[in-house]
């Protein structure tokens, strides 16, 4: 149909509907709310974290205003609002929202009483340690990488991270007809069953899920995984508060809270409960500073015991939490239960440390054969050859330095390229004058030795792999025990104190 000049089509109004719906719902699913299975991380995360990395912001270098990372990642890769981007960047700086944090901040990043943090101008940031080990090597074609927004810049599609991230960490989200709530676990414990499936891919999930034992969370607290169903759909958790008898059993003390709850949050429902005569109590106090402390003052003559069975009938020291282990794996999103997100994290990094080790032997191989060659050409003293100093083109120049190249080749790995004597030629004067046998050979053998190391190390990729997990789990576990006590809870039958 033809308006004004206009070409009109006409389309079925249900039809269309349908297929924008589920182009939107994908968009959201795939590139917002769910974490990849292969780093564990949403594309905002690993947007943040690649700017950082861009900026050269590791753990030792100085903090930079968070006002400059959030610039950075707008502008070049996440074309969104700046408060979605600071927000990721804040929980991934808060121990009390994450196991193991992957931003250091400096400023006021919230609380675990549940305040805001400061606006992003007045806050800095650089990398943790940790987050380290899931960018090494990204500048050698360890990941793919695609365009940003604009075509303008590449950012990877995954990170090549060697930590077991989606395990120690966990993940929540809300995406369109389907959400994920993954809680995270000790390193060690997750550690220690990778090796063990890597040393034998055919162990049962029982005995995965006993090295992996149960969630570990940030806020600590204790835990019933008699439901936990490896993660899926249909299990349940239950978290309790850690209350302990105070003055004579005259107050009760909570030291631990259950994740996801502030300590302002739980003491709301905790008056709340007081309020409608669940509980008898005369006074709360949050006395919490870097470690959870709420004091609970006992009414006269109430039962310290019924009243922590109580609170945890009646208020938030006891929560549920529904596991739905939802990731997506190769662009679509996936159930996938616990013990085969732990195989796929061990099997993507074992192909990651071999892939490394095999761009590492390239690039010996290459100095190594460099290195032979510029000995070559300066100890037979190919450049001063009457036919080189003649030769009238650079054509020429290249044709005679191949002959005299000839008698050697054996002793290199490779053939020898156009663009190799290209780099001959280009060598100064001042590096042929000071140019020593004796160390072009240390320097030779050095090369042959880290060779052959590494060509083990691919050989024997398996027990290789182990002995990384092992270093990482040593580096990062070191003083990081569990924090979430596993315990079978009873029930408790309370109506009110």
């Amino acid at each position: 149909m033809e308006n004004g000049g206009e070409k009109i089509i006409k389309i079925n109004i249900e039809e269309e509907m349908k297929s924008s719906y589920i182009d939107y719902s994908m968009s959201v699913i795939v590139s917002r709310a769910l974490p990849d299975v292969r780093d564990g991380l949403k594309p905002v995360h690993r947007r943040v974290l690649f700017g950082m990395d861009e900026l050269g912001l590791t753990s030792g270098k100085p903090y930079k205003k968070s006002a400059r990372i959030v610039g950075e990642v707008l502008g070049k890769y996440h074309p969104h609002g700046d408060s979605s981007v600071y927000m990721a960047m804040v929980r991934m700086a808060q121990e009390w929202s994450l196991r193991y944090p992957l931003v250091d901040g400096q400023g006021n990043f919230g609380s675990v009483d549940g305040d805001s943090p400061a606006a992003m101008r007045y806050t800095e940031a650089r990398m943790a340690k940790i987050t380290e080990d899931m960018l090494i090597d990204i500048d050698k074609d360890t990941v793919d990488m695609m365009d940003n927004f604009d075509g303008s810049l590449k950012e990877p599609t995954v990170l090549p991270t060697r930590i077991p991230y989606l395990l120690v960490n966990g993940a929540s989200g809300i995406a369109v007809g389907m959400a994920t709530n993954m809680p995270p676990h000790n390193i060690k414990d997750a550690i220690d069953a990778i090796c063990a499936y890597i040393d034998n891919n055919d162990i049962d999930i029982e005995e995965l899920i006993k090295i992996i034992k149960a969630p570990d969370f940030p806020t600590g607290g204790m835990i019933d995984v008699s439901k936990y169903c490896d993660g899926m759909r249909g299990g349940n958790v239950k978290i309790r508060a850690k209350i302990e008898k105070d003055n004579n059993n005259r107050a009760l003390k909570i030291t631990e809270i259950p994740f996801g709850r502030t300590t302002s949050s739980l003491i709301d429902s905790i008056i709340k409960a007081n309020e409608k005569g669940k509980i008898k109590i005369k006074k709360i106090d949050d006395n919490t500073a870097r470690d959870v402390e709420i004091l609970i003052q006992l009414a006269p003559g109430v039962s310290s015991d019924k009243t922590i069975d109580a609170l945890y009938a009646f208020t938030d020291c006891e929560l549920s939490i529904s596991p739905n282990s939802c990731v997506i794996e190769e662009e679509k999103p996936r159930f996938m239960p616990i013990s085969d997100i732990l195989r796929q994290s061990a099997d993507d990094t074992v192909a990651l440390l071999k892939l490394e080790l095999e761009i590492r032997l390239k690039e010996l191989l290459e100095d190594l054969h460099y290195v032979s060659l510029e000995r070559i050409f300066i100890e037979e003293r190919i450049y001063k050859d009457k036919q080189f100093e003649e030769s009238e083109t650079m054509e020429l120049v290249i044709a005679h330095v191949h002959r005299r190249l000839q008698p050697f080749l054996p002793e290199l790995y490779r053939e020898v390229t156009d663009d190799d004597v290209k780099k001959l030629l280009e060598i100064k004067m001042k590096r042929i004058l000071k140019f020593s046998s004796e160390e072009a050979d240390h320097y030779i053998r050095s090369l042959n030795e880290e060779i052959a190391v590494v060509k083990h190390n691919i050989e024997h990729i398996i027990p290789y792999s182990i002995a990384y997990y092992e270093r990482i789990k040593a580096k990062y576990g070191k003083g990081r025990e569990r924090k979430t006590e596993i315990r079978n809870f009873e029930n408790i039958e309370a109506a009110k104190v």
